[in-house]
């Protein structure tokens, strides 16, 4: 009996160790290390990053719009360098965003995710050329951690993809969705803007217009036909900013205002040649004129510096009270205005062109005049007190000056050069590196510069790349521009 019983007590041990090894388990899962979570969890962070970061003040200097006088600005005089691949950090957030959709069928985040993710892979291709695309963003999944380089053009064949796949799957699911910023879990909203970013992409590749493997004018034209676009500013792709902490604009309180920052005389000469109000809004006037007590809507009151000179020579005229800054509320302002993504106005444009270039049939003038009051209205909604120089009528008068008007321009290239002159005019502060991408699709406006000093067309590829990604890099470099040119002149195949 007494065998029988220790038998017993050995099996009730055993089974309890056993036991106890499964509780361990279970205790070791670290509760603030969540294995899995809702994508709308994902979501805000995604869209904050990739609204609140497409701007900033180096693509001010690349188009002409700042210059410093303080030192040498690398990007007013084009003498940058090197790159970086942050995007694919911020796409890790987009990929889990992904992966947790599939496991709850949430089609709509699938949808924004290969929304989001066309829009970095856009700005790398842009950027750089060639980029890792279809090996990219497998490290955790394949530990594949030297990815191979896509040729750029089948980067935005991919990006155009999965924009049209987006699309599809937001058609599909009308639930609302949960954590979106920008348009409140609107879906029909999110169709429109990702059908309108389809357009700035096809009208990016104009260079590429008779590829037929990229069927440009015929996906150009059902888009227009048959998808949801922007019918109004309110339709906008734009984050608006909150007096909170963590929620307000990104200039705010920014202390490169004070120091040698200077608005560009090219920037300020086209406006002032125009007579465009939009001048009041962007910049101060200079300490002169406000001393001599000029109108705030005086256009004699404002000069810029030389963007093309030393900067103590712009200095001087700072110095002496002759230049304008930047205005006031893009660094007083904790709301200021939303930063735009896209927009109906850059739409507008965006479709006057196309029919300028005979890929769609409409009338163009009626769209440049839609896109330049569009412009104008959004800042009578958000420059603070200072609607009044920008309302409708104000809009309407600009649009009678024949240099303004799209009608007065005789041929189809000065139709152009009218349309794109009216979306740089609009990119102050906003839309990223888009004016630089446009003067390098279509050579306007004009950028002064020092006679020996070109615009370059890309960025060099990041250090990292050549420390970790050396074979991948390199092959990609020979195959774009021979080997060992990795440098910021060399033109890619967007521009070929």
């Amino acid at each position: 009996m007494m065998k029988v019983n220790k038998q017993i007590l050995a099996i009730i041990a055993i089974l309890t160790l056993l036991a106890g090894c499964n509780d361990l388990n279970e205790l070791n899962i670290n509760p603030n290390q969540a294995v899995e979570t809702h994508p709308r969890l994902l979501l805000t962070q995604i869209e904050w990053d990739a609204f609140r970061d497409y701007g900033g003040t180096s693509p001010l200097y690349a188009a002409k719009m700042l210059v410093q006088t303080d030192g040498e600005n690398s990007y007013q005089f084009y003498k940058w360098n090197r790159g970086d691949f942050d995007a694919y950090s911020r796409m890790r957030n987009v990929i889990k965003m992904m992966d947790e959709a599939e496991r709850i069928n949430g089609n709509s985040y699938i949808a924004l995710g290969k929304f989001f993710r066309a829009y970095y892979f856009y700005n790398l291709a842009l950027s750089f050329g060639d980029v890792p695309y279809a090996d990219a963003l497998k490290g955790e999944t394949d530990q594949n951690y030297t990815p191979f380089y896509d040729k750029q053009k089948d980067v935005f064949a991919g990006v155009l993809k999965e924009l049209a796949e987006a699309d599809d799957l937001l058609q599909r699911d009308d639930n609302l969705i949960a954590g979106d910023i920008i348009y409140n879990g609107n879906v029909g909203q999110w169709r429109k803007l990702v059908n309108s970013f389809r357009l700035k992409v096809l009208m990016t590749l104009s260079e590429k217009v008779d590829d037929s493997s990229l069927n440009i004018k015929t996906t150009f034209a059902d888009i227009i036909q048959h998808k949801p676009l922007f019918n109004s500013p309110d339709d906008n792709g734009q984050l608006i900013f909150l007096n909170q902490e963590g929620n307000r604009y990104p200039l705010f309180n920014e202390s490169s205002f004070g120091s040698g920052m200077y608005m560009d005389s090219t920037f300020i000469k086209m406006l002032q040649d125009r007579q465009d109000p939009r001048l009041f809004i962007f910049c101060t006037q200079t300490k002169n004129a406000k001393e001599a007590g000029k109108a705030i809507d005086d256009f004699t009151a404002y000069e810029g510096g030389d963007p093309a000179v030393q900067y103590g020579e712009v200095n001087k005229k700072a110095t002496l009270g002759d230049m304008s800054k930047v205005n006031e509320r893009y660094y007083q302002d904790p709301t200021n205005e939303p930063r735009m993504f896209t927009s109906y106005a850059e739409l507008q444009l965006i479709i006057a062109e196309a029919i300028v270039r005979g890929w769609i049939q409409g009338d163009a003038r009626e769209y440049y005049n839609r896109g330049v009051k569009a412009s104008f209205k959004f800042y009578e909604m958000y420059a603070k007190n200072m609607g009044q120089y920008v309302d409708e009528d104000k809009a309407e008068a600009y649009l009678l000056l024949a240099i303004n008007d799209l009608n007065s321009a005789s041929t189809t290239e000065n139709k152009i050069a009218l349309i794109i002159t009216q979306k740089y005019l609009q990119t102050f502060f906003q839309y990223g590196w888009t004016a630089l991408y446009e003067h390098l699709r279509t050579g306007y406006p004009h950028y002064r510069r020092p006679s020996d000093v070109s615009v370059p067309f890309r960025w060099i590829y990041p250090q990292s790349e050549y420390n970790y990604n050396a074979t991948n890099v390199s092959k990609a470099i020979e195959s774009q521009f021979g080997a060992g040119n990795d440098n910021i002149n060399q033109k890619t195949w967007w521009l070929q």
